[in-house]
């Protein structure tokens, strides 16, 4: 009878039954944070693209002639194409074009004395042509179409640092502008 007692109670303290479940408890809530942390940087990634693809249409369409017997373009009406291409690629990945800011925009070098220079602020792209693009060698080079602007994202990580901060994503694009 003693040793059935005395296997009995080794059993329940050096048995190991209950550490599973106290391992289960303290790694499941840090492998849900990763998941979490997984899929709001995927997200945060997807945004980017789609923005940055936008920003690229903008540009191809502000720097793209109107047709090869048309009069050029002004630049007016070349930076009113590129902004009216960025919205509807904003559009077309469900995203709101009103979210868009230029606060910080960078101003780059004009290929002529004039410039236009499309910044309204929020709710449009920032559009600069002619500038010389960023490539472009020194002491000449291309003329170009700058497209830039920010869109806001914002991740919810609970228990973090980052639940519920707001990211400024940024996006630019340049292309040559062709005379043909």
């Amino acid at each position: 009878m003693h040793d059935l007692r005395d296997r009995f109670v080794a059993l329940f303290i050096h048995g190991t039954d209950a550490s599973e479940i106290a391992e289960t408890a303290f790694v499941l809530p840090l492998m849900f944070m990763m998941l979490l942390g997984i899929f709001w940087f995927g997200q945060a990634f997807s945004l980017y693209g789609a923005i940055t693809r936008a920003a690229q249409e903008g540009a191809r369409a502000g720097a793209a002639p109107a047709c090869s017997t048309c009069t050029p373009l002004t630049n007016t009406v070349q930076a009113q194409n590129a902004a009216t291409a960025v919205k509807n690629a904003l559009i077309a990945s469900n995203l709101d074009p009103n979210l868009m800011q230029t606060s910080s925009a960078p101003t780059l070098p004009t290929c002529s004395g004039i410039v236009s220079l499309n910044c309204s602020g929020n709710g449009a792209a920032c559009v600069q042509l002619p500038v010389q693009l960023l490539t472009a060698k020194q002491g000449g080079g291309d003329c170009g179409v700058f497209v830039y602007f920010q869109y806001p994202f914002q991740s919810y990580l609970p228990f973090t640092s980052l639940n519920q901060q707001l990211i400024t994503l940024t996006a630019s694009a340049q292309v040559r502008i062709e005379t043909r």
